[in-house]
């Protein structure tokens, strides 16, 4: 009988000859130790929270713990290449964002230390709409205000965002390209100094997950502008999407997903991706994302996700954001 060897087999077969320590990986009983989740970015943001989050999901199903890393930088690149990089064992995992598996591909262009293929689709999590902010003492009340400061005094108003080429920035950057206007732009390592800055009002304006602002939108210590996403969020009622303000058909969300690095064995990014499958189905998590106006991935026709669904939706988003930096002029210095 012929026997039939894929790529991927192939690779993952010569990464077992290089890292003995998939061969138990491969042979079954995974996971024998504590495994590490990576978290590119610094505490408090949606990343942090929501990975946070699903380490103890996964921890519970595994049977074994599941370590937090917080390796922040370069909009989340400095993580993202750490696990790209690292030991293919089946033991590191990446809690991915929309910048590190997209728009940084657009953004950093050669400057990228790692490559799509350098890490594995696993499960995305979850999907949440951006949101426009202001600090509570600027006379800005709604993004059309804001629009018609920026077109007075072109180049003059800030805004900061968690760092570059992250969701909150491309969003900004679309949106003005859209409307034609300048915007001085201030990145941060991560939503919690940002928030902070804003809140001090150290800047005037912010864009950032709806989870990691909303409890500062709740307290009144910034004021939410509008929602990036089609529809209001459940969580901001009053707050108007963009497409309300005259921004015609603006939709842009952010998304939150696991990757590991590209030689882990399929068998592992199988388990792994029916874990983190049954964690965002399950009614209960379901119910807490809704609390911070997260949304279910819907890679499936049962609301969840699996690797291949993943990968392809990577895909298609690492086009659509090298186009939409191909037209707004998105890019790091």
């Amino acid at each position: 009988m012929a026997m039939i060897v894929t790529r991927r087999g192939l690779v993952a077969g010569s990464a077992a000859l290089a890292f003995p320590g998939l061969a138990t990986a491969q042979e079954g009983g995974w996971p024998r130790r504590s495994l590490r989740l990576v978290i590119p970015f610094p505490p408090g943001g949606t990343t942090d929270l929501i990975g946070r989050l699903l380490a103890e999901r996964l921890a519970a199903r595994l049977g074994q713990p599941v370590v937090v890393e917080n390796r922040g930088g370069a909009g989340g690149n400095i993580g993202a290449d750490a696990v790209a990089k690292s030991e293919p064992d089946g033991y590191t995992f990446l809690m991915a964002s929309i910048g590190t598996a997209s728009i940084n591909y657009a953004a950093y262009g050669a400057r990228m230390p790692y490559r799509p293929q350098d890490l594995a689709a696993v499960g995305l999590v979850i999907r949440v709409a951006n949101v426009l902010l202001a600090a509570k003492d600027v006379p800005i009340r709604d993004a059309a205000g804001m629009i018609a400061a920026a077109k007075r005094e072109p180049g003059r108003l800030n805004y900061g965002s968690s760092g570059s080429g992250g969701s909150p920035h491309a969003c900004m950057e679309l949106l003005a390209a859209r409307e034609g206007i300048r915007l001085q732009h201030v990145p941060y390592r991560g939503s919690g100094p940002m928030l902070t800055e804003l809140v001090a009002g150290r800047i005037e304006l912010g864009m950032d997950n709806i989870p990691s602002a909303l409890g500062f939108i709740r307290n009144g210590q910034i004021r939410a502008l509008a929602v990036t996403s089609r529809e209001r969020s459940a969580v901001l009622p009053d707050v108007p999407t963009l497409h309300e303000a005259g921004i015609t058909d603006f939709d842009a969300v952010s998304w939150f997903g696991v990757q590991a690095p590209a030689a882990v064995p399929a068998p592992v990014i199988a388990r792994m991706g029916r874990e983190i499958d049954a964690v965002v189905r399950d009614p209960s998590w379901v119910a807490k994302m809704r609390e911070f106006a997260a949304e279910p991935p819907r890679l499936t026709p049962e609301g969840g996700t699996t690797p291949e669904a993943f990968a392809a939706f990577i895909r298609e988003e690492i086009a659509r954001w090298a186009e939409v930096a191909r037209v707004s002029g998105m890019a790091v210095e």
